[in-house]
């Protein structure tokens, strides 16, 4: 698997997270919805990384910089198919390597509180990430939970 930092100008990373979106659309009530689109990804604070296997996009991530110390995890995903092979263990690895040698001290993010996610805050968890109260523009949601780490 290979990982790299994507300037998401590729149809297929495209659509990789049109899907996502469109996912977590199904999934989640519009107010409590958080998922970038392609052009929340493109913003100059964020960084985003897309993980391959031959020519395939199998998982992507990325970070968003709320301040100079402070970085929020997003846009985290697998494959549908190809969940519980390691993918995201190895991207979330990477990108809080990444997120340290970028200056990083802390990285949060919020993830849904639905069951559907309840793999994502295992996998959070195994990394850790404790819960915490919202952080940056995030209020108290019953659809979102919040975690941080340090770096």
């Amino acid at each position: 698997m290979r990982i790299v930092v994507d300037d998401l100008s590729g149809p297929r990373i495209a659509q990789f997270l049109a899907d996502h979106v469109e996912q977590m659309r199904s999934l989640t009530p519009p107010e409590s919805k958080h998922a970038l689109d392609l052009d929340g990804l493109r913003r100059p604070e964020v960084t985003f990384w897309s993980a391959h296997e031959d020519d395939a996009v199998v998982g992507c991530g990325a970070i968003t910089r709320l301040d100079a110390g402070h970085a929020e995890l997003k846009s985290m995903r697998t494959a549908p198919g190809r969940t519980r092979g390691g993918i995201a263990s190895r991207l979330l690895g990477h990108i809080l390597t990444e997120a340290k040698g970028l200056g990083f001290t802390r990285l949060s993010l919020e993830t849904g509180s639905a069951e559907f996610f309840l793999p994502a805050r295992r996998l959070y968890e195994k990394f850790g990430f404790e819960y915490c109260a919202p952080f940056a523009d995030y209020r108290p949601d019953p659809s979102s939970v919040f975690m941080t780490r340090p770096l």
